[in-house]
């Protein structure tokens, strides 16, 4: 049964979302394997405090920069000295690993007709590594990055943009995330919001409300009746 009807294109968030953050950290030797998780989980939290503070502040930069700076207040507090280990990550963070089940839904989606894209806070660049460092080349219809608009999700203008450049209604694309605050808000702005909440969190408590809540983007092509 279709769920998800009416539904063209598929948007899907690029970091948590189908890339994961964390295999920057878990590839890189000169981490301890038992720091490694405290690592990623305040260099993402300072990354997205950068890009929404910087929003607010009307003081937008890329994502790259932002990046960088949440990663040297990172190993600042955590007391990580090593002088390469800043660059040592941040080439990590440019191949990041897809989450296994990427690759299949794509081409899922893309067999079934559907219209794929990334909506996502990152550089062009940065998207573009990402991508190919995946072997993702060729399944998406479009990469788009708030570089264009010059602010950061989870500004309106920025699905808004997405909409613009797909040239389709907002009831029309199915936006997935695996950030419950970006999966609201897609969802408040009028997408058919779809949260991957692969970390099980609990539910925000922000406007909006995701249409559909699953753990894994291989429950995606179900809810559009594929398979």
């Amino acid at each position: 049964m279709i769920k998800l009807g009416g539904v063209r294109a598929c948007v899907f968030d690029a970091y948590g979302t189908l890339f994961d953050f964390a295999s920057a950290a878990a590839a890189c030797d000169r981490i301890p394997q038992d720091r490694r998780a405290a690592l990623t989980a305040l260099w993402r939290d300072k990354q997205l405090q950068y890009a929404w503070l910087r929003s607010l502040q009307g003081r937008y930069v890329d994502f790259w920069q932002v990046t960088g700076e949440a990663l040297d207040y990172t190993l600042d507090s955590l007391g990580f000295a090593d002088e390469g280990l800043p660059d040592e990550l941040m080439a990590l963070y440019r191949r990041l690993s897809a989450f296994a089940e990427v690759p299949s839904v794509l081409r899922a989606l893309r067999d079934a007709g559907y219209a794929t894209a990334i909506l996502s806070n990152g550089t062009p660049d940065m998207l573009d590594d990402a991508v190919a460092g995946a072997r993702l080349e060729g399944l998406f219809d479009a990469v788009l990055s708030v570089d264009a608009v010059k602010v950061f999700k989870t500004d309106p203008r920025v699905y808004q943009y997405a909409l613009d450049r797909l040239g389709l209604a907002a009831r029309e694309v199915a936006f997935l995330s695996s950030n419950g605050w970006d999966a609201y808000a897609a969802s408040d702005f009028g997408l058919r919001a779809v949260w991957c909440n692969r970390r099980h969190q609990r539910r925000e408590r922000l406007p909006g409300a995701p249409e559909f809540e699953i753990a894994s983007l291989a429950e995606l092509p179900p809810l559009l009746g594929i398979g």
